[in-house]
């Protein structure tokens, strides 16, 4: 019997969902399509199918939805508007269904909603969609909880081996983003290799248990709604006194990430921090200027 194949896009909700997705359809004996990682190509579908004023990660999301729509039975696209009424997430997430199903097939998209306000919890809209690819509700609960249990051993993995990195005795630099920023392969590769490359330590904001830099974010303000931002902002305070520096990286046009990242700088202006705007027209000699001089501070080169 031929395999159902589900595409998922490798941006912006697959880097905080995506161990759990993948595992979820592969257990219900479907075949998975990853979209490759961002590159020119697809962020040229994005822009080509977007309107200016979106930003970068949205606009590489797009073209991963494009992409995979040519080789997948479905793809799926979430559609995540709460996780409880002071845990809001960016109005585009709300209307990515909405956007969508104007460029590609309906019949195509996986609608995988998010809404705790209004009782739509991860594991409903995971069921939900499993009826579409199954009929076994027990072997769709199952496959629930295995792929559960895989995101979570994953990110209790990944938080371990930074915990281990923060024992190293060089120079070390929080990356404060949204994971769909940190770990997209156009937006952070050559900051991340950057460093890499010049003995710096990376610890990534998103690395940290969700539960727990949410709670540190009381430090910066309790009343800071953003759901994502609580989280980045939350491992600051979590990590200020082990690290020697901080790049906020910020998507152009965000307004959340100006808004936030260029409080927090000047709240925190004891460490010394910088906010690198990402978009499609910034230029490798651009970048790599502006991490030379911050490297130059971060290693104290230029104190007299």
């Amino acid at each position: 019997m031929k395999k159902i194949k589900i595409g998922i896009p490798r941006a912006l909700m697959y880097y905080r969902y995506g161990v759990l997705w993948k595992h979820f359809f592969e257990s219900l004996g479907c075949k998975v399509i990853l979209s490759p990682k961002s590159n020119q190509e697809i962020l040229t579908l994005g822009i080509n199918n977007t309107i200016d004023e979106c930003c970068l990660p949205y606009k590489l999301y797009i073209g991963h939805v494009l992409y995979l729509s040519k080789i997948a039975d479905y793809i799926i696209v979430s559609r995540i508007c709460d996780y409880g009424k002071k845990d809001k997430v960016c109005t585009r997430f709300n209307g990515l269904y909405d956007d969508i199903k104007y460029l590609i097939s309906k019949n195509q998209i996986l609608e995988y909603n998010i809404e705790h306000t209004k009782l739509k919890y991860e594991f409903l809209g995971l069921f939900k969609i499993g009826l579409k690819v199954s009929k076994n509700p027990f072997k769709i609960i199952l496959s629930y909880i295995y792929a559960k249990n895989k995101q979570k051993n994953y990110e209790i993995t990944r938080e371990n081996e930074q915990k281990n990195k923060l024992n190293k005795n060089n120079k070390k630099i929080l990356l404060i983003s949204n994971y769909y920023n940190l770990e997209d392969n156009f937006i952070s590769k050559k900051i991340i290799e950057y460093f890499n490359n010049n003995d710096i330590t990376l610890i990534y904001s998103n690395y940290l248990d969700k539960s727990l830099s949410s709670s540190f974010s009381d430090y910066f303000s309790d009343t800071l709604y953003w759901k994502y931002a609580k989280e980045k902002i939350g491992a600051l305070y979590y990590y200020r006194h082990q690290i020697d520096g901080i790049i906020y990286i910020s998507s152009y046009p965000c307004s959340q990430d100006a808004l936030v990242n260029n409080l927090s700088i000047l709240k925190n202006n004891y460490i010394p921090s910088i906010n690198i705007i990402i978009d499609e027209n910034i230029t490798e000699v651009a970048l790599e200027t502006k991490l030379e001089s911050f490297l130059d501070i971060i290693k104290g080169e230029n104190n007299g």
